[in-house]
């Protein structure tokens, strides 16, 4: 996995582009899944119902540790399925 900057944001990287954070939001840290909608989700951590992309928000620190278990298991699940 990398990181590099794409779009003006930091971006992250495993055979193609797995997400971006969106450095616009104010209210909650947004990452952005570009593939969002081909990733495998079980815990309902990705919102949206675009074609391709989905995000996953956190408003704040506890937020972010609730949903930790659920960004984990879809950053793996997209490893996996790029194997």
């Amino acid at each position: 996995m990398s990181e590099a900057i794409k779009w003006q944001a930091p971006t992250f990287i495993y055979k193609g582009n797995i997400a971006s954070f969106f450095p616009r939001s104010k209210k909650n840290v947004t990452l952005m899944f570009h593939q969002g909608a081909s990733i495998a989700d079980e815990l309902g951590l990705l919102e949206g119902d675009g074609e391709v992309s989905r995000v996953a928000r956190f408003v704040d620190s506890v937020d972010f540790e609730a949903k930790k278990p659920a960004l984990e298991a879809v950053i793996l699940g997209w490893i996996k399925d790029k194997g």
